[in-house]
């Protein structure tokens, strides 16, 4: 039997361990994908402490973590033309099955790991001129940002833009409200060197979430009139909270970030009078990944600042508890299987 490196979590323990597994074989209309780089993401961290349940496509309580993941195909499997080994490809953070959104590395095995199964359908080309790194982080922490931004919010040229929590969606959220054009972006974040990240990226404006003046700072940016969409990146609720009273009348705003809590509204009247619009976001249409990839290869965007630190798959744990406790401040932690 051939087996291969993988990062398996098991959901019943919370242990995280990188073991030998049994190397996958593809199937009909399947492509075996070889790792070249594989994301680590807010929601691995979410995963490896329990806030999700078991998987759902697979049997038992263990599951091979990554749902951002790039490589070149290995084997593809009867049925399969549009494939060959060596093409390189971006996989899909999920896929639909009977009308229902599965997600890769939470539903059934992902990308940390040396090879990936993929369903011919899921993956994307990835040209040569961008390199794997950058490519493994499109399928969510740019395509949720930029399926929030365009598919949800419909957010068009010259709209007034609150971008809450400058971590991995929160950059990119800014970096792609510049590329359509939205003005002003205000960044707020209660870390300087987010704020710094976020003028970086192209905010028009960075605030601190604890600045006692924050309201008139906002107003201040937008001629008074307060923003016509709020992001939520970080999944927190005194953010929904402080976000929601820095909208304009009919303004709307956008949940990204995942936190697992109720939704409060402190002024349902005010809420209904205003107009104002909240508006839930998870994932992103399944164009949107190669509508990234020709933006990045078109030159309009650029990932490699993105790309924080790339580590070995044996320190798949280690980079877990980097993210989760923001050690040097990252974007994107990249996990190599070759290294």
């Amino acid at each position: 039997m051939a087996t291969m490196r993988a990062a398996r979590l098991n959901l019943a323990t919370g242990t995280l361990s990188v073991e030998d597994v049994e190397k996958p074989t593809p199937g009909a209309g399947e492509a075996l994908v070889k790792v070249e780089a594989a994301g680590v993401c807010l929601s691995d961290v979410h995963l490896v402490r329990g806030y999700f349940g078991k998987p759902r496509l697979l049997a038992g309580d263990t599951v091979t973590l990554g749902h951002e993941t790039a490589g070149t195909v290995a084997e593809v499997g009867p049925g399969v033309s549009a494939w060959k080994p060596g093409d390189r490809a971006v996989l899909q953070a999920g896929e639909i099955r009977d009308g229902e959104v599965w997600t890769r590395g939470v539903d059934y095995d992902g990308g940390w790991a040396e090879f990936a199964l993929a369903r011919q359908d899921t993956l994307v080309a990835l040209p040569d001129s961008i390199p794997f790194e950058q490519g493994a982080i499109i399928p969510d922490a740019v395509s949720t940002p930029w399926g929030a931004i365009t598919a949800t919010a419909h957010v068009g040229p010259a709209q007034s833009v609150g971008v809450w929590g400058i971590g991995g969606l929160g950059a990119h959220g800014v970096q792609l409200l510049r590329a359509i054009g939205a003005c002003p972006i205000i960044a707020i974040d209660p870390s300087p060197a987010a704020r710094e990240r976020a003028l970086a990226f192209g905010a028009d404006v960075a605030l601190d979430s604890a600045d006692p003046d924050l309201r008139g700072a906002i107003r201040a940016a937008t001629g008074g009139a307060g923003l016509e969409f709020a992001f939520d990146f970080a999944g927190v609720t005194p953010v929904r909270e402080q976000a929601l009273r820095q909208l304009a009348p009919g303004g709307k705003l956008v949940l990204v970030g995942l936190s697992g809590q109720p939704i409060t509204i402190e002024n349902s009247t005010k809420f209904q009078s205003a107009q104002f619009q909240l508006l839930g976001h998870y994932g992103s249409p399944e164009e949107s990944v190669a509508q990234l990839i020709r933006l990045e290869a078109g030159g309009r965007l650029d990932f490699a600042r993105s790309i924080s630190e790339v580590m070995g798959l044996e320190q798949a744990a280690e980079a877990v508890e980097r993210l989760e406790k923001k050690i040097g401040d990252p974007i994107r932690i990249v996990l190599r299987p070759s290294l």
